[in-house]
Order: C-alpha cells, then sequence, then structure tokens
C-alpha cells in the first residue's frame, strides 16, 4: 500500500510540474511564431486532406458527357444572318455585346475544356466548404446573365454549392425586374435575389453582397461568365488548406460579338498578375523561382495581384480585411487593393490552373455611372488609384506612382484615416516587403522609375498650341491642338533618363515623323534632352530637334536651328480645373 501511495504521489506531482511548463511552452511558442500566424482565427485547427494526383478519373470530374448540338454549342462561333446585323448593332450599342447572338445560343451550352490534362486526376477532400457564388450586375443582358447562373448550377458538385446570389444594382430595364424574380424560382431557393435602393458601383454592391452571403467561402463572378468543367473544387481547396488564401481561377476569353469561347492564354504556360506604375494591371509569365515550388504543372502558385472580376475568399477573412475600402467609387483599383492588403497582412492570393472561366471581354462600357461620377471631382479611376497608393505604397513607391501620374497630386481621395487604422490594426507589412518578396518580377517589365524632370503641356513658341495624342493610342503620329489645360492628352513627361512620354506610352521618332509609341519593356531611358535656354528638344540618337511644321502642323526631326521659334517648346505643368 505504501508503494503505491508512493507511485502516486510521484505521478502527481510529475502531472502537476508539466501543467506548469505546457503554459510555458505555449507562450513561447505564441512568441516565436507570431509574425507567421497574425490571422490565426483563420488558420486550420486540424490536419486536414490535401488533393491527391490519381491515375483514373478525378473524384468531381464528371463522366460520361453527352455531345450538344446547336447554335454556339461547343463554344463554337455563332454566326448571325446578314438580315439580323442592324438588331446585333443596336444591342451592341445597349449592352456591349452582341445579345441577338447571344439569345439565340443555349443557356445550358456546352463548352469546350480548356484545362490541362493533368486536371481531370486530381481526387479534392470531400468535405470542402461550401460557397455562395456572388454575381453583381447592372442593366445586363438577360442570356448573358442567365447563362452565368445555369452555368454555375450545371458545373458546380451541389454539395459545395451554398447558393448563386445575384445582387442588383439599380438596374432600370424591364427584363430585369418581375421577370426575372419568376425565373429564379425554378431553383428552388439555390438562387438568390437582392436589389440595392440606388446605384452604388461595382465595389459596393460587392460589399453588400458578401455581407449577405450565407456561405463559408464567396465567389465573385461576373455577371457574363461561363464557368468549365469541375471549376469549383480546386477553388475551394486551397482555402479548405489556409483561410487567409485567395484563390483565382484562369479567364478564358468569351467574343463579344459571335461568344466563341477560347483560351486566352498561351498552352502550357502560367501567369501571374502584376502592374506598372501608373497602376494598369498587368499578367508575367511565371517565374522559374515561382514554378519550381510546386511537384506538378496544374497545381496552384502564388500571385501578387488578380485581376479584379473573378476569386474566391473565406468570407469571415474577407470582412475581417474591412471588405473593400468604402471611399473606393464605382469601379477601379479594387483589385489592387484587395491584392495589397491580403499580402501585407498576413495572406496570400494563388492562381489555380484546373478551376477555368470564361469571361466576356465587352467592346465598351455600356453605362455611365451616373450620379456616382458626380460625387468626386477628377477621374474616379484615378481618385481610386490615389487612395490605394497612399494606404498601401511606401513614400518612394508613390513617387513612382505620380511620376506617371502627375495630376494625382491634385485630386482630393478622401479620408483614408480608418484604411491606415485598419493597416496599423493588423500589423501590416510595408509594401517594400511586398516588393521584395512577393512582387519581384514586376521590375523585370517595368523597372524603377527615375523622376520627370519636366511635365505638363508641351507648348510650341511660334504657334502657341500643345502637342497632342489626340485620342489616339499607340502607335500612331503626334499632333498638335488648342492648349486646354486639362486631360491626359496633352500632359506629356520628360523623365532624368530621356524618356520622353504620356503615361505609359513613350514617344519617338522617325521618317514618318514624331510618334506615340509602346514603350520597350524593362526599360525607362530615352533618347531625349531638353535645353531650357534654347528651348529645343533634342534627339541624342538622330541629333536632330523637334519641329512643328508651319503649314501642315506635321510633327517631325529637323536639323537643330535655335533661333526657329518653330523648334522651340516650352513645358509648362498643368493645374486641373477640378
Amino acid at each position: 500500500m505504501r508503494i503505491v501511495q508512493l507511485r502516486k504521489s510521484r505521478l502527481f506531482k510529475l502531472v502537476a510540474a508539466a501543467l506548469c511548463i505546457i503554459p510555458l511552452i505555449y507562450i513561447v511558442f505564441l512568441q516565436s511564431s507570431h509574425e507567421d500566424i497574425k490571422f490565426s482565427a483563420f488558420s486550420s485547427k486540424k490536419v486536414k486532406t490535401k488533393p491527391q494526383l490519381v491515375s483514373e478519373l478525378g473524384n468531381f470530374d464528371p463522366r460520361n458527357v453527352a455531345d450538344r448540338t446547336g447554335a454556339g454549342e461547343g463554344g463554337r462561333p455563332h454566326i448571325l444572318r446578314d438580315d439580323q446585323q442592324n438588331d446585333a448593332s443596336q444591342t451592341l450599342t445597349e449592352f456591349g455585346m452582341n445579345m441577338v447572338c447571344s439569345d439565340e445560343i443555349s443557356l445550358s451550352r456546352s463548352i469546350p475544356d480548356t484545362r490541362l490534362a493533368e486536371c481531370k486526376h486530381w481526387n479534392y477532400p470531400e468535405d470542402l466548404p461550401k460557397a455562395s457564388v456572388i454575381i453583381v450586375f447592372h442593366n445586363e443582358g438577360w442570356s448573358t446573365l442567365l447563362r452565368t447562373v445555369h452555368s454555375v448550377i450545371n458545373r458546380s458538385p451541389p454539395q459545395f454549392l451554398e447558393e448563386v446570389l445575384l445582387v442588383d444594382d439599380y438596374s432600370n430595364k424591364d427584363h430585369l425586374k418581375g421577370r426575372l424574380e419568376q425565373y429564379i424560382t425554378r431553383f428552388d431557393g439555390k438562387v438568390r435575389l437582392i436589389r440595392n435602393k440606388e446605384r452604388e458601383g461595382l465595389i459596393r454592391t460587392r460589399s453588400y453582397g458578401a455581407k449577405e452571403a450565407r456561405g463559408e467561402v464567396i465567389l465573385f463572378l461576373d455577371a457574363h461568365c461561363e464557368v468549365n468543367v469541375n471549376w469549383l473544387p480546386p477553388l475551394l481547396a486551397p482555402i479548405y488548406r489556409d483561410k487567409t488564401i485567395m484563390t483565382v481561377p484562369v479567364i478564358d476569353g468569351i467574343d463579344f460579338k459571335t461568344f466563341e469561347y477560347r483560351p486566352v492564354y498561351q498552352g502550357g504556360h502560367h501567369y501571374r498578375g502584376i502592374f506598372e506604375w501608373g497602376m494598369l494591371y498587368k499578367e508575367n509569365e511565371l517565374s522559374q523561382k515561382e514554378a519550381k515550388k510546386r511537384e506538378h504543372n496544374s497545381e496552384p502558385y502564388k500571385s501578387p495581384t488578380h485581376a479584379g472580376g473573378l476569386f474566391a475568399m473565406n468570407r469571415d477573412y474577407f470582412l475581417s480585411l474591412g471588405a473593400y475600402d468604402p471611399g473606393l467609387l464605382v469601379w477601379g483599383g479594387e483589385n489592387f487593393e484587395l491584392s495589397f492588403k491580403i499580402w501585407q497582412c498576413g495572406g496570400s492570393i494563388e492562381w489555380v490552373p484546373c478551376s477555368r472561366v470564361g469571361h466576356v471581354y465587352r467592346g465598351f462600357m455600356p453605362y455611365n455611372f451616373g450620379k456616382l461620377s458626380q460625387k468626386k471631382k477628377g477621374p474616379l479611376v484615378t481618385i481610386n488609384y490615389k487612395r490605394v497608393i497612399e494606404t498601401w505604397f511606401d513614400d518612394k513607391f508613390k513617387e513612382y506612382f505620380y511620376t506617371r501620374e502627375p495630376l494625382a497630386r491634385f485630386l482630393d481621395k478622401g479620408d483614408i484615416s480608418e484604411q491606415l487604422a485598419l493597416k496599423e490594426r493588423l500589423g501590416c507589412k510595408s509594401f517594400e516587403w511586398f516588393m521584395d518578396n512577393v512582387a519581384y518580377d514586376v521590375y523585370d517589365k517595368f523597372p524603377a522609375l527615375p523622376p520627370n524632370l519636366h511635365w505638363g503641356e508641351l507648348r510650341n513658341v511660334a504657334s502657341q498650341n500643345c502637342m497632342d495624342t489626340l485620342g489616339h493610342g499607340p502607335p500612331s503620329l503626334m499632333g498638335m491642338s488648342h492648349c486646354h489645360g486639362f486631360g491626359n492628352n496633352q500632359l506629356i513627361r520628360l523623365n532624368a533618363k530621356g524618356q520622353l512620354g504620356v503615361g505609359e506610352r513613350c514617344i519617338e521618332a522617325d521618317t514618318q515623323g514624331i510618334k506615340l509609341v509602346f514603350c520597350r519593356l524593362g526599360t525607362v531611358d530615352g533618347p531625349w534632352e531638353y535645353d531650357e535656354t534654347s528651348r529645343t528638344l533634342f534627339h541624342r540618337v538622330h541629333k536632330k530637334c523637334v519641329a512643328l511644321h508651319p503649314q501642315t502642323s506635321h510633327l517631325s526631326l529637323m536639323p537643330c536651328d535655335t533661333v526657329n521659334t518653330y523648334q522651340q517648346w516650352t513645358f509648362k505643368e498643368l493645374q486641373p480645373k477640378y
């Protein structure tokens, strides 16, 4: 009995000691790993099944897909009759796409499987989270909107689809009223419709949709998409593993005139989202550094940014980041704001090659922003960009933006104090960390920018008119027009390394004259030199100066004549009339 009591006593002491040590170990662990688990509340709490590559068809890949015939089936282009062309042109003007063509194509048409062959052989976990697919629309065409819905319903495992949530941003077209409400009843509650009481724009409407969604994951689609074969499980699997990951499908193109479905990207190549310093979205081929991190070619990979239209996130995580900045109006810049916020504040973005979604790229935006455009003075998209860079960029990188967009310095970005407080509260990393560790390949195409030596109107002394793009894109001849003191067409910049340009485009010279061209990727230099004394613009390679022809107003290079006023130019910084 005494031996038993002694053993119990020793056991008690060992247990007590262990209980004292465990909290200390836990505290040390938290201190050592705090930097890596800023969003521990959203991290996986148990070991979860990983996707597995198998020899047979994957567990959610469809079997025995039936062939279909008819207009546009198989993603083939649908060509209208000659007598339909006038009606088609009217719908192009009204909707930005050929709705006559779309209306003749089945809402449940078949499309080509554009995935890598390897994608057919993934087994995904059986307990993936359920998703709310959120589709924001404003005055969308009937068949394009409903084809988006049908494709989601038809090609998603029902156990992972919580709902399709349609969010109407104050449409005024009759077909989107009672007819739509009646139509979606056929989906037995799987499709819900909510409406804004006034026009809010894409950004705020998406945040509204996220708050109203019922799924654990929110998945945003544009209102003119067609999801491809087994598109949903590959997007959910990374979020299932780590709830701080945003997943992005690879986007295919749907022609806005013929509705032909075809890949956008070159076969066998992977791309990821980057940006240029004026905040235009661009893409770069996946580097070997990133490719080597994956065991299989079809696995997801990290990306600095996303295009903005199509992505999935854990709902609670999205809302914990403040959703979209509510100060961003209508659309533009929200993809960068969310990308920078995710990466700098502890999350990541993954592009998913095995999830393909077709998207109609419209010929133009078929509607204006109404009263929303009157709430701010100046270009709304540029104001949005300014809010983003003033919140998330370090000072050095802000200057890169203002070098490309000098007028943005004068725009009112609004109050960003709440965004800066959120950044502080989440303990977010610097933009320099983001560039060094995530977006390092931006520099491949868009190196660090030298400052502008001169910018503004470039006025000819003789004519008192200004050099102007005349609204033409590159490649095109530069022209002359009345100096109007606003707009980007006359905003000419000359940087410290001799690059003359307009925004992200460059100005060059050849035998035809002075031209607006695409800047050579990976370069920031140029051949130009401005002499403030003689007021001549000198081309160092051709050894000539820019001259205006007195009769034709044609711009060309001529042997330099410093007293000829048709070769004299003055830069005048613009003051926006907002």
